[in-house]
């Protein structure tokens, strides 16, 4: 008797020792990839960064406030491009984030049978797979007539406010915009959805339990408990935006002229080094990366305001 207690004993010891090998390779494993990451971020930063010390030394800071772009004179600005990328980006969450919000909550209760729900949250997910450039396709045989038609109504009769001061040509920044909230909208469906769906039932129950109605439940409960999954989703849909380069390439008309309205054709960052950087070399190659580094840069400042948004509204 003593003998099989010994034995298996032995056995708990053997198991306990190999668990915390197995936790603690398993442990190390993952800070090893974690570091990975951030040292793969900062590599590329460096070296973008790096690649646009001659643009830096030449321009400076100056670079970010002007709109020359010239080759042949070496002459060169991105305050256009930084516009658009950011006015296109806000152009795209506006449109996304309310039909997101919404598309979540219909998918995340009880609104729909269960089958149908599964169909549309496969749907809404397959938005996300489909390629940039056939989005830019449809934009130009699809989106751009409709948007001549209506951007035209509003000049007519709202010409006099400077959002519609321009006649629409066909590519601009309403298009642009557009285009991104459709290619976003599955982020911020998705992980809104997964935040409310997350929520515990007790939440629903005692809501009800207190005369809540349903929409009650979903504005004054649910939404605000979830607010802070909501915001991580638009954050990340805002980082895809600004970074999106194929289909706002195609639809946004590719001009370094900064204007005000919606139906003028304007540029992004992204846009203007896919469409420059084959040709370029020397300063104009510089300049882009400069550029890059930019783009990287107001990336970060977006994931660092979400990561600090998501961390106040944590603490109430």
């Amino acid at each position: 008797m003593t003998s099989n207690a010994q034995s298996s004993q032995a056995d708990d010891d053997n198991r306990s020792s190999r668990e915390q090998i197995t936790d603690q390779t398993f442990f190390w494993l993952n800070r090893i990839l974690a570091f990975s990451v951030a040292a793969v971020l900062i590599w590329l930063a460096i070296e973008v960064t790096l690649a646009g010390v001659p643009a830096i030394k030449e321009f400076g800071a100056s670079f970010l406030t002007t709109s020359a772009w010239n080759p042949p004179e070496s002459n060169y600005g991105i305050l256009p491009m930084i516009y658009g990328t950011i006015v296109s980006s806000l152009i795209g969450l506006l449109i996304a984030v309310p039909i997101a919000i919404a598309s979540a909550v219909v998918l995340s209760e009880n609104f729909l049978p269960v089958s149908i729900r599964t169909v549309l949250t496969f749907l809404v997910e397959l938005l996300a797979a489909i390629p940039s450039v056939v989005y830019g396709l449809w934009g130009i045989y699809v989106l751009i007539p409709f948007l001549l038609i209506v951007g035209g109504w509003l000049h007519q009769y709202l010409g006099w406010i400077p959002l519609f001061s321009t006649r629409p040509i066909g590519p601009g920044m309403l298009p642009a915009g557009v285009i991104l909230a459709i290619m976003i909208l599955p982020i911020i469906t998705a992980i809104s959805r997964d935040s409310l769906a997350s929520l515990p039932p007790e939440l629903r129950s005692a809501a009800y339990g207190v005369g809540s109605t349903r929409w009650q439940t979903i504005f004054s409960i649910l939404i605000p408990a979830a607010f802070s999954g909501i915001v991580g989703g638009i954050m990340l849909g805002l980082g895809r935006a600004l970074g999106e380069t194929m289909a706002v390439t195609m639809v946004i008309g590719n001009s370094n002229d900064l204007s005000i309205s919606l139906f003028a054709p304007g540029n992004t960052i992204a846009s203007l080094i896919a469409s420059q950087f084959p040709e370029a070399s020397g300063l104009q190659e510089s300049s882009l990366m400069y550029a890059g580094a930019v783009l990287f840069l107001i990336t970060l400042i977006v994931n660092i305001l979400a990561e600090w948004i998501v961390r106040q509204v944590k603490k109430y």
